[in-house]
């Protein structure tokens, strides 16, 4: 055998094996929206935690981290910042969440703003955006799996054409196994994807350098502003850094696929554990800095989308096919696991906000457990449409996403902290952050070096005060 055949037998292998095992952990349960959804609000610290790492941890952990790193430098430093104060937000922030959640039997992020600010309107504004926002997330996953199935086929199979039947089987996973087939899946492609971080952070150094001191001597030599911020409003600078680690960690847990996992927690004191252990991944975080570094050394010249490839190319010229294999089957892991998550949560908005809520189509258990899981297909269709017609890097597709998720912070923080806000100055907030900073970031135009959704966060903010200052004031629930 060659060495395609061996690394994609081994990546087909790892991927079916973990569905056929989260299946099969699944087999017995009884799926009802609620534990179809939310897992049945039953999921303890461990296993939690194995979910959110799951979904956090995606393949712009794998391949985006290193790609800025081999193209950026320094300003890929801002993942292991933002994660760490993602974590410390989420101490506070997600069992209040998961208590409302619990009090009023939530199933959705739509769901909290349709119970906090009492508006049903809001609650289907809301569900909308999340469901087209998870697109460009889901689209992210895609081009990380694109990448990883080109460089273990070595360039000898249409990837394209891979990518589509591997996310096709993985809507048909989720269609029948839901969030906690999901949560069992995490399980494996943790264990993997920690043992190829591993590899690439610390291994690779080691073979080519000596040491990874030995590789950062290396890179100051022959790049020595590489390791510095630009300064001030700068491409990539510190006003970019700054406001990028702000808006990525205010943003961190407004995903629907967020609130889902939020609400399958068991207890609130699940999910402060969690926010204490979560950090612990942010070490193997930086291990992919490493990683996307070294490779700047060792296969310099990749522009564009190709900086992604980076660190996957040294894997794949210089080790042998089982490795590229195992690396290739942890990414692939990376890839499909989160999206599995995103295509749950976005099928789950329209199926409770929009056509049970709005039009009164399957509100019964039965009916709206089999409507999710149709539309479980349908955001996959219509991800991969969209990942077809769009070329942009992981980071990119990811700082897109967070440039729109976050806007639903200010409206989440507003209805625990100010009892002033409306219904109508949120969606009005959402609405001036979303016409800022999309555009924005579609242009890549980042005004002053602050990031672009900074930038629609204080549009938001300030729309929001202004008009929930004009409106009559309000009870929270």
């Amino acid at each position: 055998m060659s060495g395609s055949p061996i690394a994609l037998a081994i990546v087909a292998a790892i991927v079916s094996g973990t569905i056929v095992f989260a299946l099969l952990a699944v087999r017995r349960i009884k799926m009802d929206p609620a534990q179809y959804i939310v897992g049945g609000r039953s999921f303890g610290t461990i296993f939690l935690w194995v979910l959110l790492a799951g979904e956090i941890y995606t393949t712009f952990t794998f391949l985006g981290i290193a790609g800025l790193s081999y193209s950026a430098g320094a300003p890929a430093f801002y993942v292991i910042a933002y994660g760490t104060c993602g974590y410390v937000i989420g101490y506070f922030l997600t069992p209040a969440v998961w208590k409302v959640g619990k009090e009023f039997n939530l199933l959705t992020g739509a769901d909290f703003f349709e119970t906090r600010y009492n508006s049903r309107a809001l609650g289907v504004a809301t569900a909308i955006l999340y469901f087209l926002m998870v697109v460009p997330y889901v689209a992210l996953q895609l081009s990380g799996l694109q990448i990883l199935l080109r460089i273990a086929g070595y360039g000898a199979y249409d990837a394209t054409v891979s990518v589509c039947i591997a996310f096709l089987v993985l809507a048909l996973f989720v269609f029948t196994a839901g969030l906690r087939g999901t949560a069992w899946a995490s399980v494996v492609k943790d264990i993997l994807v920690l043992g190829a971080v591993l590899f690439a952070g610390i291994a690779i150094p080691v073979r080519f350098f000596g040491s990874p001191n030995a590789m950062f001597d290396r890179v100051v030599a022959q790049h020595p502003q590489m390791l510095v911020l630009p300064t001030g409003g700068a491409f990539h600078g510190t006003v970019w850094f700054a406001s990028t680690v702000l808006l990525t960690a205010l943003g961190f847990f407004m995903g629907p696929h967020s609130f889902s996992a939020i609400y399958s927690a068991r207890s609130g004191d699940s999910l402060r554990r969690n926010a204490v252990l979560l950090p612990l991944y942010q070490v193997f975080v930086s291990l992919m800095i490493f990683a996307g570094l070294s490779a700047a050394m060792i296969v310099p010249g990749l522009k564009g989308t190709a900086v992604d490839q980076s660190f996957l190319l040294v894997v794949q010229h210089y080790y042998p096919p089982w490795i590229l294999g195992l690396v290739a089957a942890a990414g692939a892991l990376a890839a499909l696991i989160p999206a599995s998550a995103l295509l749950l949560a976005g099928a789950a908005v329209i199926t409770k906000n929009v056509a049970g809520d709005a039009f009164g189509i399957a509100t019964g258990d039965a009916a709206r457990t089999r409507l999710t899981r149709v539309l479980v297909i349908v955001v996959a269709l219509l991800a991969l449409g969209f990942w077809l017609t769009a070329q942009r890097t992981v980071v990119e597709l990811l700082l897109l996403y967070y440039n729109g998720i976050t806007q639903f912070a200010p409206g989440v923080a507003a209805s625990f902290l100010w009892r002033r806000a409306t219904a109508l100055g949120v969606g009005a907030g959402i609405a001036a952050g979303l016409a800022v900073a999309i555009p924005l970031a579609a242009l890549n135009v980042t005004p002053w070096g602050i990031n672009p959704g900074f930038a629609g966060l204080a549009a938001n903010m300030a729309v929001l005060i202004v008009v929930s200052l004009c409106r009559p004031r309000r009870c929270f629930l």
